[in-house]
């Protein structure tokens, strides 16, 4: 039996098949956190090129650069606040960019791209399901393909249902030419369900403050789109069943149905003698203006009042409002209300003494738990660093900064009135917020990091003292 040649070793003292594997090692793909970061920042890069040019500005020349990137970036990640003023700033070109922005961040960057590869190759790779998995929330990558598409079909549905209530509207009730009261109400229709609140009027909503017609359609795409898609996809299948849904959905929709009845009589309440605001109208507007600007804090930057004329104490309950947001895997910004409700049951079992916590009859397990309060500290430390930076650098008082930047954080969009008069510092810190605030902190901070580590052994265990 003969023996088989050997080769000889290389230069370096390594087989030759050593040498081979080597060179034609794969990369490792990339995290999928850092695929959806990148993802957004080529939008955003994208869509400040495109806004830069002269045939998106109404005046001469194009926009400047932090002008672009600044509505680049509030569109993108859904937020509403602008340094200029929408319809007289922008053309026609414009207006459609910052609308196909809207859109393309509403759904997700990667769920976007997910469906054009699934479109156009009828089939999704590993690293596409991973990283629309991640970007969708969705609890693993075997069903993807069907999350995407049904994401975007629920949310051009909705969509569709809100722009027909009001093109018709616009079209009969303000004597607007078809093709314009077209414009308005898709553009506002889909503005309203991800949440975005830029508006194709100087005064947002204002002038439309007593029309139900309007405002109502507005208020319900928004609630609808801050509910986040797992919920919206749960309720067209067991809507009669509350029984048998999930806690993620039990969650949302009792935390959601309390912060709106509480935003309401909040914001109704405080404002309703304001001559500034809710005063000057009869009942039947106090009680629809006050629904809608008790509705907008879920994130979506639209107005029926001026906000700059709110009482300050009613600027502190809508920063609260804010800060929490809507729901999870949807259009909504914020911490999330299944953040905060976590937190308020893991407070609730501590103050009991129990060794667990519980949630319509479920166990929390204890990674959500440190989740959660991960995500409320990292979210608190860059509202109050940023904050601290408006105090220093601007003569704004404390109110007005901390609501500003809650705002930008929350993706949210409602301002007092002062970003468009922010020096161009504080304008670019407003940058990093929406767009921090529109991935989430963890995500940021796992796109950021190297690598994973784990760890191979437990340390000893040892308590200090609390309280």
């Amino acid at each position: 039996m003969g023996l088989e040649p050997t080769a000889a070793p290389g230069r370096d003292g390594t087989a030759p098949g050593a040498v081979r594997r080597t060179l034609l090692r794969i990369p490792r793909p990339r995290h999928p956190a850092q695929v959806v970061v990148a993802g957004f920042a080529a939008a955003v890069v994208t869509g400040s090129l495109l806004l830069m040019l002269p045939v998106a500005r109404t005046g001469p020349g194009g926009a400047g650069a932090l002008e672009a990137v600044f509505t680049a970036t509030s569109a993108v990640c859904v937020t509403g606040l602008a340094v200029v003023d929408t319809p007289t700033y922008w053309t026609g070109f414009g207006e459609g960019v910052i609308l196909a922005l809207i859109q393309v961040g509403g759904f997700g960057i990667m769920t976007f791209a997910s469906l054009l590869v699934a479109l156009v190759s009828h089939r999704m790779g590993l690293r596409a399901r991973m990283t629309a998995a991640a970007e969708t929330k969705s609890l693993g990558i075997g069903d993807v393909r069907g999350v995407v598409f049904g994401v975007v079909k629920v949310s051009l549905l909705l969509e569709a249902l809100t722009a027909l209530v009001l093109v018709l509207r616009f079209g009969l009730g303000y004597d607007t030419g078809w093709a314009r009261a077209l414009w308005l109400g898709v553009f506002h229709a889909v503005s309203a369900f991800n949440n975005a609140g830029f508006a194709l009027y100087s005064d947002s909503l204002t002038r439309f403050a007593t029309d139900p017609l309007i405002c109502l359609p507005v208020a319900l795409a928004v609630i609808a789109g801050g509910l986040g898609f797992p919920v919206l996809f749960e309720l067209r299948r067991r809507f009669r069943r509350p029984r048998s849904w999930t806690l993620h959905t039990k969650i949302v929709i009792w935390a959601s149905a309390a912060f709106l009845f509480g935003g309401t009589l909040y914001v109704t309440g405080l404002e309703w003698s304001n001559p500034g605001t809710l005063g000057r109208m009869d009942v039947p507007g106090k009680l629809l203006a006050g629904f809608f600007q008790g509705t907008m804090p879920r994130t979506a930057g639209f107005n029926s009042v001026d906000v700059g004329q709110l009482y300050p104490q009613t600027w502190l309950g809508v920063d609260v409002l804010m800060f929490v947001g809507g729901a999870s895997a949807g259009t909504a910004g914020g911490i999330k209300v299944t953040t905060f409700a976590v937190l308020l049951f893991v407070v609730y079992a501590e103050v009991r003494g129990e060794g667990a916590v519980n949630i319509f009859r479920r166990r929390l397990h204890g990674d959500i738990q440190r989740q959660a309060l991960t995500v409320v500290l990292l979210s608190v430390a860059a509202v109050i660093g940023s904050t601290m930076v408006f105090m220093v650098t601007t003569t704004y008082s404390l109110d007005r900064s901390l609501f500003e930047v809650i705002s930008a954080f929350a993706t949210v969009g409602l301002s007092t009135g002062i970003t468009p008069e922010l020096p161009g510092f504080e304008q670019v810190l407003l940058i990093v917020l929406m767009f921090v605030g529109r991935l989430g902190p963890i995500t940021v901070a796992s796109a950021l990091a190297l690598r994973a580590r784990v760890r191979l052994y437990d340390l000893p265990e040892e308590r200090p003292v609390i309280g």
